[in-house]
């Protein structure tokens, strides 16, 4: 119970593999190049997306001080990757209720 209080209502939610990341080679209108598999427990999802954000923070930050633009596409990457995880959860959220 302690534990369903503290995750809030993901408890039990998973991963329905709709959250996508990357245009596809025909552009944004095409298929997407990256999608979340579904299945996965929200408290892992949740997890790689704030793992995903610290390595993005820590990239903007050196990209920021030494003028490197291969970091900040890094860091722009690594946000789109995190985004599709969240948004895939919170699709599964909204369609839960």
């Amino acid at each position: 119970m302690k534990d369903d209080v503290r995750m809030g209502c993901v408890c039990g939610l998973k991963t329905l593999g709709i959250g996508t990341f990357g245009d596809g080679e025909g552009g944004a209108e095409a298929g997407r190049l990256f999608r979340v598999e579904p299945g996965h427990s929200a408290a892992f999802a949740l997890e790689q997306a704030t793992l995903l954000m610290g390595c993005a923070q820590q990239l903007t930050l050196h990209a920021s001080i030494e003028q490197d633009g291969a970091s900040s596409w890094a860091a722009h990457y690594l946000v789109g990757m995190a985004k599709a995880l969240v948004e895939d959860l919170a699709f599964g959220l909204a369609t839960s209720t």
